[in-house]
C-alpha cells in the first residue's frame, strides 16, 4: 500500500484527510480538529486546502448563497432548548 503523507508532523495521510472530508470536515481548521494535521509547523495546510477543493459542503454552499452557515445550527439549538424547557 502506497501511503502519501500530507502531514509529516502527525503522520496524517491523504486518505485520512479525504475520509475526514467525507465525514463533514470542510475546512483545514475542521481537518485540524479531527486529526491535528496543520497544527504544528503548518506546512501542510495548503495541501489540505487543495485536497478539500471546492467540493460540496453544506456549510460552504450556504455561505456561497450569502446565508449564515451557522443559522441552521443556531435555530436547531434554540428549538431544542425551547422543547426541553416545555
Amino acid at each position: 500500500m502506497n501511503r502519501v503523507y500530507v502531514c509529516s508532523c502527525f503522520g496524517v495521510t491523504e486518505q485520512q484527510v479525504k475520509q475526514h472530508a467525507e465525514n463533514g470536515a470542510c475546512t483545514p481548521r475542521q481537518i485540524a480538529s479531527a486529526c491535528k494535521a496543520g497544527t504544528d509547523c503548518g506546512g501542510c495546510v495548503r495541501r489540505i486546502q487543495a485536497l478539500l477543493g471546492r467540493g460540496s459542503c453544506p456549510r460552504r454552499e450556504l455561505a456561497d448563497q450569502g446565508r449564515s452557515p451557522l443559522a441552521d445550527v443556531a435555530s436547531s439549538a434554540a428549538a431544542q432548548v425551547t422543547a426541553e424547557a416545555a
